[in-house]
Parts: C-alpha cells; structure tokens; sequence
C-alpha cells in the first residue's frame, strides 16, 4: 500500500468557507482554555472558601484526566475515521455534552460548604474536560487531513488563532463581565457558566463540520490496520509515536513548557488585577492588554514564518514573551498601570506561540506518514493534546502552590480579607519571573527540530 498523500491533497489551497468553518472550532478552544484557567481556582478560593492548596489540586486532578483520556480518544478517533470515513461523530458529542457540564462546574452555592462544593465542582469539572477531548482532539487532528501545502497549514492555522485570540479576549473580558451580571456573585458564577458553555458548545458543534470536508480529501482505505484496538495498545501506540518521531519530540517538549508558562500567567491573571492592581475588574483590561495585540499580530506572524520558516519565527515569538514576562517582576517594587504595557508586548508573542506551533504539528503528522502510513493524526494529537493540558494544568498548581507558601489567605464570597506582603510578592512572581524562565527553557528542545520547509514541500 502506497503511503503517498493523493496529490490533491497536497497541493489543493483551502477554501475560505473550509477555513472560517475550522476557525469557528477556537471559539471553543479558546473559551475552555480561557475561563476555567483565569476563573475556576478563584471561583474556588475566594467564593466557596476552599484552601488555596485544595483549589490547585482539584483543577489539576481534572487535567491528569484529560492526560489519560486523550490518548485514547486519538486511538479512538483514528478507529471512528477507518469505520466511518469521519472523525466528525466524537466532536458533535463533546460539542452537545460540554455545555451542560460547563454550567454545573460554577452551580455550587458557598452554602454547600468548602468540601462538598470541591467534591462537586470536582466532579462537574471532570466530566466537562471529557466532553472537551471529545472535541479537540479529532479537532487537532484535522488540518493534516485538510492540507498537505506547508504555507496553507500556516494560513489555515493563521486564521484559527484570530478567532483564538478573539475568543480569549471574549471570555476573558466578558466572563468576569457575566459574573457581575448576578445579582450576587453564587448568580453571577451559574449566569457565566450558562453562558459560556453555550458559546463554546456552538462554535464546536459548527467546526465539527470540516470533518467531513478533510474526509472528502483523504482516503480512509487501509487505515484500520493502522488504528490500533484495546486500551493497552493504545497507549503503547502514542509511546511509538513519540519514539520514532524526533520532531514530534522537539516539538511537544517545546509546547508543553509553554503551555506551562502560559497557563502560569492565565492562572496569576485575576490575583494580580485584585491585588496587585487593586481591582477585581482589572482582568478584563489585562486580556484587552494581551489579546488586542495578538489579533493584530498574528498575520504578521504568518508572513514571517513564510519568509524565514516557521521554526525562526516560533523561536523569535518565544524569545520576545520571556522578555516582556520578565519585565513584570518589577512589579513587585513598583506595582502599576505600566504592567499593562508588558502584557501587550507578551500579547504579540503570543499570537506567534499560539499559531506557529499549532501549523508545525501537521508537517510532523505528514512527515511520519511519509514513511510509516496513515490513520495515526489521531495518535498524535491524543498524546499532543495531553501534553497541553498538562502544561496548562501544571500552570494552575504552581500558581497554587506559591500562593500557600507565601500566606495567601482564602476567604468566602463577600466576606474582607488582607493579604500579607509576601503572598503579594508570589503573586507577582507567579505572573513574571516564572513563566519568563519557562519559556526560556523551551527554547532547548525547540533547538532540536529539525524539519524545514524543504523537508515538507520536497515530499
């Protein structure tokens, strides 16, 4: 069996209707990644009295669920597109089920006491990350299947993240928004969660669509050799994958270490806009701060990855966000509206690690094909997937952590609270100096991938 890509599929240029449909999928994307992160530890500590250390674990118990599940959805997915010639049919689940589970996650009134509502949002939130699996990961999968033109990738990915980062700009300003909506906040929290989850399940279901678009373009005839069957053979199908592919490694270590860094300041935003800038509502500005830039740079982005590669251009994203990050640590001397200044400047480097990466996993994808078949995106974007969440679950905990070791004091909704100078410190720490040395660790596998332009067009 040959495992050349069907030359129209590798030359064919995207459709803008194919486009705006998978873009759509960020609207999700972005609004799961988003508001949990900047919201669901605060909602814990700060509404429903939950210790500080409690609150971190929980979100991050949700998120090493996800690391066990994704592996098996991209095995999973891989099955469902041999049996059926589609992944489309996991999607539309995730996309039905996350709003019902999203809402329930801020149902819990502080009445219930800091235990039960752990336990329930806990539980809530668990199975809202399920549903989302059941999305992003075909999702992920999908652009390998779409295209196989190196610049069409990045075009394609280009435009998903100026719906990303509209999107993180829209639930990151107007979820805090809906949250004062209430007329208290145990209302203001189920308002936002209602809301919201029926915002993300909508742009799902609506990307959910091109799945059908990328099977049109690929055969799935032979495939279902490549899925492999039975749970164990699953996970050891993701250890292969990650074995034999020096680029996927490169680039997976790269990400992970961002998502970190990343998650890392989303999970610090709203501690440092209540006590470092003093004002509960400063979050929102703080997304304005970071996603208006990115909405702007992100076709720049593009058309410096077309010129000097997309591997240059990701290692320039990153090396501008670990500047601009480690300006902020002078906040702790010198807290201000100049932080707002930095997070612009990390907003134009985001939109490049946002992108940029997301472009490079397809040519891995199709790289590997080249010489060990296809049916197996799924098994990539399983283990990928797995190592965003755990980059952006990691993030939550050590924002957790050094807000226990420096004293932050958890409080229930309504009630005043001081915090001692040293949990104001780790706040700004948090927020800076951490994720600043993250991304520059990054840099050290992002060395080690290899794959040019030359190696994909001269397939």
């Amino acid at each position: 069996m040959s495992t050349e890509a069907p030359p129209e599929h590798a030359s064919v240029r995207l459709s803008p209707r194919t486009i705006v449909l998978y873009a759509i999928g960020s609207l999700g994307t972005g609004g799961y990644a988003t508001l949990p992160g900047l919201v669901l530890t605060y909602f814990l500590t700060d509404n429903l009295g939950v210790a500080a250390l409690a609150a971190g674990l929980i979100v991050t118990a949700a998120k090493i669920w996800d690391v066990v599940i994704d592996p098996l959805i991209g095995a999973a997915s891989d099955r469902q597109l041999a049996r059926t010639g589609s992944r489309r049919g996991f999607m539309v689940t995730g996309a039905l089920a996350l709003p019902v589970f999203f809402a329930l996650t801020f149902a819990v009134p502080p009445s219930w006491g800091p235990v039960t509502g752990a336990i329930f949002v806990l539980l809530a939130f668990l199975a809202t990350a399920t549903a989302f699996s059941l999305f992003q990961v075909p999702y992920v999968a999908l652009p390998a299947e779409l295209t196989g033109s190196y610049d069409e990738r990045t075009r394609l990915l280009g435009w998903r993240v100026v719906v990303l980062t509209a999107s993180i700009l829209l639930f990151g300003a107007g979820g805090p928004a809906l949250r004062k909506a209430g007329s208290d906040q145990v209302i203001g929290y189920l308002l936002m969660g209602i809301v919201a989850g029926l915002v993300i399940g909508i742009g799902m279901f609506i990307a959910a669509r091109t799945a059908d678009v990328a099977a049109a373009r690929t055969s799935p005839v032979g495939q279902a050799a490549a899925a492999p069957n039975g749970i164990r053979e699953q996970y050891l199908s993701g250890f292969r994958a990650l074995r034999r592919s020096q680029p996927f490694r490169a680039l997976l270590g790269t990400f992970l270490l961002q998502a970190l860094a990343t998650g890392t300041m989303l999970a610090g935003a709203q501690y440092v806009a209540t006590w470092v800038l003093r004002s509960e509502d400063a979050v929102t500005f703080v997304f304005i701060a970071l996603v208006g830039p990115a909405l702007l740079a992100t076709p720049g982005w593009t058309v410096i990855a077309r010129r000097v590669g997309k591997e240059r251009a990701f290692t320039m994203a990153s090396v501008l966000f670990t500047l601009a990050a480690a300006t902020i640590t002078v906040a702790v001397w010198a807290p201000g509206d100049w932080i707002y200044g930095s997070v612009a400047v990390a907003g134009v480097a985001y939109a490049g690690l946002q992108s940029l990466p997301m472009a490079m996993l397809p040519d891995v994808i199709s790289h590997d094909e080249r010489t060990n078949g296809h049916g197996q995106a799924g098994t990539f974007t399983g283990i990928w997937t797995a190592g965003e969440t755990v980059g952006f679950a990691l993030g939550a905990t050590a924002v957790s952590l050094t807000l226990a070791a420096t004293g932050y004091v958890s409080t229930v909704a309504g009630a005043a609270v001081w915090q001692p100078a040293e949990a104001i410190t780790g706040i700004v720490l948090s927020f800076s100096i951490l994720p600043a040395l993250l991304m520059l660790a990054s840099l050290l596998p992002l060395r080690r991938y290899r794959l040019r332009r030359a190696d994909i067009e001269g397939a």
